[in-house]
């Protein structure tokens, strides 16, 4: 089933829409997504997928998938097909595929049909003289001298343009706007430029290509986009995307901005994504410390917790600044309902059971999920040596410890009561055997003389478990806002050391030994977990999703 994000009240988008099918402005809507092919989506791109698809969907109309590619520099079909995948994760499916290279000959064409209203020009200054003249908000920028060139020799050096006869750099072709205007983007803002550049779908067909702002309205108006929906720093964009339509007289599509997605601990320039691959602080662009759909998918988010999470902030008309712990919260909201509790120990010391027999094997019945009873129950072994966690023993236990301790009490999970004796210590001081002896009468975790204890301790089998390495994935920066640095530092300084901790003897049970990658679990009191791509039969693989409380704020 597509996915969608209803809302009880409107936002202001919905309002525009419902205005608009009520005033009979659009019959029918038409939204699109249209990234750009040189890297892979993160967050905030999910946030403006679920919005498009899902107004569209509310309103009885169709998404198109748009890809802006016009700059081959920087593009891969990497890039593209990885951005279908994470789309399609996410539960949405989209109407139409398109690219913006599907309409290169048309935009030169509409490129010529300016330059002959007198409404564009060739220009043969350098991008650094275009810029020096362009002035400043408080003052006017000066005029190019190439400015006033004919319709004609601006039709004939274009056509040049195109067939290569140029160099890169070497000219360029710029709308004829007003120099002084008081938005910068409408002082003769730079239509086409030279690449002689090998594109990936159109090959070495073309050696000029559209810039952004001349493509963008363009597209949208041949796709008949009625709401092309932006983030907020396209606002001061909106009266150029407006003029390229009313000068070609093409199909008016209008385009309208919301807040762009801002998360604590978190950065989202595709530059500084790539720089942190790029440089190896990161393993890859899936890397499950990264923001990108991909890494959210390794670490063991759902698609369900991040449309979520995108549906709880919802949509503002100024920009905001999100906690990261929201998008946690919603992964933990889901996690609860969906994934299945199972027993892992990850720094496990021994438990030797003192007064079990040693040749015993006994089944305990464990349930599966709580929270969903058709999840039924599964079987565990229990012998007389187990694995715990080496913090749930205390050799000198303070008053309020309720774990293992000597000559103290805990609960088995699913299991009995058993009783601290005595412990081993290695030559370092290491405590590395449990010594205890158990109550009969308590199997299940209750005992008949009413007898209670304070604390519960998970457990694995030793004689019947699985080996597994175990990634402990925590927040990439420590710094809630990491782009805001001292003078002389980057945003690479306020990255996280402890962001990764990797653990290779950690126990699991061995009802896991036929999971899958992307697989979840809820290791009972130690968080969620997500079965990585890395894992096999023989090395399982876990990737920490998210723990099962938010403890940074104790950080």
């Amino acid at each position: 089933m597509e996915a969608s994000i209803e809302k009880n009240s409107l936002n202001f988008l919905e309002e525009i829409i419902e205005n608009d099918l009520k005033t009979g402005v659009h019959k029918s809507i038409i939204t699109r997504f249209p990234p750009e092919p040189n890297g892979y989506l993160h967050i905030g791109h999910a946030k403006s997928i679920c919005l498009n698809f899902s107004l569209a969907k509310k309103y009885g109309g169709t998404t198109n998938l748009r890809f802006d590619d016009t700059n081959p520099t920087k593009e891969d079909v990497e890039y593209v097909d990885s951005i279908k995948e994470d789309i399609k994760w996410l539960g949405f499916t989209w109407k139409e595929e398109h690219y913006a290279s599907d309409y290169f000959e048309q935009l030169y064409i509409w490129a010529e049909n300016l330059i002959e209203k007198g409404l564009a020009y060739v220009d043969d200054q350098s991008l650094e003289e275009i810029r020096k003249n362009r002035g400043t908000v408080q003052t006017p920028g000066k005029d190019s001298p190439y400015r006033n060139r004919t319709p004609e020799e601006n039709l004939l050096l274009f056509r040049q343009m195109r067939e290569g006869v140029f160099e890169d750099g070497s000219k360029i072709l710029r709308a004829k706007i007003d120099m002084a205007h008081t938005n910068m983007h409408m002082r003769d803002p730079i239509m086409y430029r030279i690449l002689h550049t090998e594109h990936h779908r159109t090959g070495n067909k073309w050696c000029i290509y559209p810039m952004y702002d001349y493509a963008h309205g363009q597209s949208d108006s041949l796709e008949r986009i009625t709401h092309s929906i932006c983030t907020l720093e396209f606002d001061i964009h909106r009266p150029l995307y407006d003029w390229f339509i009313e000068k070609l007289e093409i199909f008016p599509s209008h385009q309208y901005e919301f807040a762009r997605l801002n998360l604590s601990y978190t950065v989202m320039s595709k530059r500084k994504l790539l720089q942190l691959v790029q440089e190896g602080f990161v393993s890859g662009w899936d890397d499950p410390r990264m923001p990108t759909i991909c890494g959210f998918r390794r670490r063991g988010y759902t698609s369900e917790s991040i449309r979520n999470f995108c549906e709880s902030i919802g949509v503002a008309k100024r920009d905001n600044f999100i906690d990261v712990g929201r998008l946690e919260f919603s992964l933990r909201e889901d996690l609860n309902k969906r994934a299945n509790r199972v027993m892992a120990v990850l720094d496990p010391i021994k438990l030797v059971i003192d007064n079990y027999d040693e040749t015993l094997c006994e089944t305990m019945e464990a349930i599966n999920n709580p929270e969903d009873e058709s999840k039924g129950t599964r079987s565990l072994t229990f012998s007389n040596t187990l694995y715990i966690e080496r913090d749930d023993f205390m050799e000198d236990a303070p008053k309020k410890y309720f774990r293992l301790a000597l000559n103290q009490e805990v609960r088995l999970r699913y299991a009995y009561f058993v009783k601290c004796v005595s412990f081993e210590k290695d030559s370092n001081g290491n405590i590395t055997v449990v010594h205890c002896t158990y109550d009969p009468q308590s199997r299940g975790g209750n005992s008949p003389d009413g007898r209670k204890v304070k604390g519960t301790i998970h457990w694995v089998d030793a004689k019947n478990c699985l080996n597994a390495e175990v990634r402990l994935f925590d927040r990439l920066f420590s710094n809630e806002m990491p782009e805001k640095v001292e003078e002389g530092k980057t945003f690479l300084d306020n990255l996280n050391k402890e962001s990764l901790k990797i653990i290779n003897n950690a126990k699991v049970e061995t009802s896991l030994k036929d999971v899958k990658p992307l697989d979840k679990f809820q290791f009972e009191r130690l968080g969620y977990f997500s079965v990585d791509y890395d894992s096999t039969c023989e090395k399982l693989v876990f990737n920490r999703a998210c723990t099962l409380k938010d403890s940074w704020q104790n950080k």
